[in-house]
């Protein structure tokens, strides 16, 4: 099949449409449904249609590689921008962070009788509830932060069982 204009670019212009708007709803936090998984999955056509789009272009396309300045500006800068979010960000100080991250950290710093009355279940069924979800706790005075060690999946998973939907909390306005 012959890369052509006639659907690479309505593939770029379709995808950048798809990526733009999915983009703005996550940066603003209004993503519903699938959102989110169509702006990460379908970020493969917006990187297909770019390329190409350089393909059929690439005359154009060279031409701001090599002679145009404010082209090299623009991509050169693109670049550094891309290579600066590699840079590794030092852990949040305790206390530090953004206020979903601080509750969490109280949450997961809590022992279950602080948190239980948050999840508007008992000390015991919350332990039960833990123990059939895989996390046995043996000490119902050790911070709940013990059970998952810095294992992200570990702590959605506990909060997850801590704060289900269902539960007497839940229902509460």
């Amino acid at each position: 099949m012959k890369i052509s204009r006639d659907w690479a670019t309505p593939l770029t212009i379709g995808a950048f449409a798809l990526m733009g708007v999915t983009g703005i709803l996550m940066f603003f936090h209004l993503d519903i449904g699938l959102n989110k998984l169509a702006h990460e999955w379908l970020g493969w056509a917006m990187v297909a249609g770019v390329a190409l789009h350089c393909v059929v272009n690439w005359p154009a396309f060279k031409r701001h590689l090599t002679a145009n300045r404010m082209g090299q500006a623009v991509i050169g800068v693109s670049l550094v921008v891309l290579a600066a979010t590699f840079v590794i960000q030092p852990p949040a100080k305790e206390g530090g962070g953004s206020p979903p991250v601080r509750a969490m950290q109280a949450v997961l710093g809590g022992t279950l009788a602080q948190v239980a009355p948050l999840t508007g279940r008992s000390v015991d069924a919350l332990q039960a509830d833990l123990k059939a979800a895989g996390f046995a706790i043996s000490d119902a005075s050790q911070p709940l932060k013990t059970l998952t060690g810095n294992d992200r999946e570990r702590t959605g998973r506990l909060i997850g069982v801590l704060f289900r939907a269902g539960n007497a909390a839940a229902k509460q306005p």
